[in-house]
């Protein structure tokens, strides 16, 4: 039986606080500490305990429910499934990937910019990534560019990794670059970030990016993420895309986003 670790959500409300802000504790030793939920550094050296966390306690649904979303779309176009090869954006310790791996997809290349999740990925899910790279989107070295452009990557994925801070538009636009025109591109985000009221640099990003030229819509659907510390359902959007067209460069400076 998998270790099971101790812990406890804030006794305070939390609903006005950001996803990135919420913290719980962990007691270990009989010392109690604070983790905030974005904490992953933290969270990935305790085997089990993110899937504890997010899975197992706040019902997270989201890489089955944008897997699955993204096969069917696929399945139904001129293109085979089992044959992508898929750039997986903050993969952290792989649950994505092993999502996609059941499905029967070709090539799986990880990313994420903390070592912590490449070695928890590599203790808990070891055969899922053919290739994991730990880099900065926001600056990557040419070695890495040359490394993952060789992988003829047709599709990309993010999960439960945009926004907050995490993932910037400079990150993800960089990983589009990767992705070959009429390649895939799937990911998540709060629902909050298609809401025009909503003018974060992240927010803007996305609402220009799906309604431009070089993204193809195909399915757009708001669906239950996960739950809060409270019990209330929390809702993302999940969006599958074909890529039409290279990406400029100056694609954020041109609509004066950054960050």
């Amino acid at each position: 039986m998998s270790y099971r670790h101790r812990i406890q959500f804030p006794s305070q409300d939390a609903k006005n606080l950001s996803q990135d802000e919420v913290v719980f504790y962990l007691t270990e030793d009989n010392q109690r500490q604070e983790i905030r939920f974005h904490d992953y550094d933290q969270i990935y050296l305790r085997p089990g305990l993110y899937e504890q966390l997010f899975y197992d306690r706040l019902k997270c649904s989201s890489p089955k429910k944008v897997a699955n979303i993204l096969k069917k779309t696929v399945d139904a176009s001129d293109n085979t499934f089992s044959e992508l090869r898929v750039l997986d954006l903050g993969a952290g310790n792989g649950i994505m990937g092993e999502v996609m791996k059941s499905h029967g997809v070709a090539r799986m290349v990880g990313v994420d910019i903390i070592p912590e999740a490449k070695k928890a990925c590599f203790r808990d899910r070891p055969s899922t990534y053919d290739e994991y790279y730990v880099a900065d989107f926001t600056n990557l070295e040419t070695e890495v560019v040359d490394d993952i452009t060789d992988w003829s990557i047709d599709c990309l994925t993010s999960v439960a990794a945009l926004g907050f801070g995490d993932i910037p538009p400079q990150a993800f636009t960089q990983a589009l670059q990767f992705v070959q025109k009429g390649g895939w591109v799937a990911f998540n985000i709060k629902e909050t970030f298609l809401d025009n009221s909503d003018t974060s640099g992240f927010s803007r990003f996305v609402r220009e990016l799906i309604f431009s030229e070089y993204l193809d819509l195909f399915h757009l659907e708001r669906y239950h993420h996960r739950l809060s510390i409270e019990g209330v359902p929390l809702y993302y959007f999940a969006l599958i895309a074909q890529k039409t067209d290279e990406i400029p460069n100056d694609f954020l400076t041109r609509y004066d986003i950054e960050s």
